[in-house]
């Protein structure tokens, strides 16, 4: 068994339904267990900051899934869920967005996935909701935990509590 952390973000329609789907779909697809999720942050977009804020979540699973094959599942629930893939505006607004932010200890550079994630260490709205689940995980590239990649965070953009709701039914 894998285990993988995922970002689950949305700044369009119901942004919590939408994460609240995605938690399920991920959970009710056969070969994937949502171990943990974290609480709910909203944060102020990266880019393009004229859109909505995001309201982001990060997913602990565990998964027999290869990496490809992990974003291939990511990929069709976001489409499920309406995402519209925009290359010309990669930072605009979605419904769901899924990133695969580490998978087991590996490094993984691929034409279509890198894993970890290559901005992960520069994103506070990763790595809020990752220090309530594994501060101590550590960078496999980096070396770096997660608590210390937190505090070296230069000009972090912002990332609030949402409520008190998380994605754990």
């Amino acid at each position: 068994m894998n285990t993988a952390f995922i970002c689950a973000g949305s700044n369009l329609g119901d942004r919590v339904g939408y994460l609240q789907q995605a938690n399920n779909l991920l959970n009710y697809t056969e070969g994937i267990t949502v171990i943990m999720s974290s609480s709910l942050y909203e944060s102020e977009p990266v880019g393009y900051k004229d859109q909505e804020w995001f309201v982001n979540a990060v997913l602990h699973i565990e998964t027999t899934f290869t990496p490809l094959e992990l974003l291939e599942v990511c990929m069709r629930i976001e489409k499920q869920l309406g995402r519209v893939r925009d290359l010309e505006n990669q930072w605009g607004e979605r419904t769901l967005d899924l990133d695969i932010l580490f998978y087991d200890n590996k490094i993984i550079n691929e034409d279509s996935l890198q894993i970890p994630h290559p901005r992960v260490h520069e994103r506070a709205y990763a790595l809020v909701p990752m220090l309530e689940i594994d501060p101590d995980f550590v960078h496999p590239k980096l070396k770096k935990t997660i608590c210390e990649m937190h505090s070296e965070l230069e000009e972090p953009e912002e990332v609030y509590l949402y409520g008190t709701r998380s994605m754990d039914f």
